[in-house]
């Protein structure tokens, strides 16, 4: 199991990791669309997606 830890995303409000992969599957906490440069969380669902990926 590989712990993925990006340092340009938003720091986990909580005590876990940002995701896990483990034989190929990758599994993720939940992701709010949120600009790490200034905390910012864009309008509209298309823009808000682009950022949670």
């Amino acid at each position: 199991m590989t712990i993925i830890d990006t340092k340009n995303a938003p720091g986990a409000i909580g005590p876990y990791s940002q995701a896990y992969e483990t034989n190929g599957l990758v599994i993720t906490s939940g992701q709010l669309p949120v600009n790490p440069a200034d905390g910012a969380m864009p309008e509209g669902i298309a823009a808000q997606t682009e950022w949670s990926c």
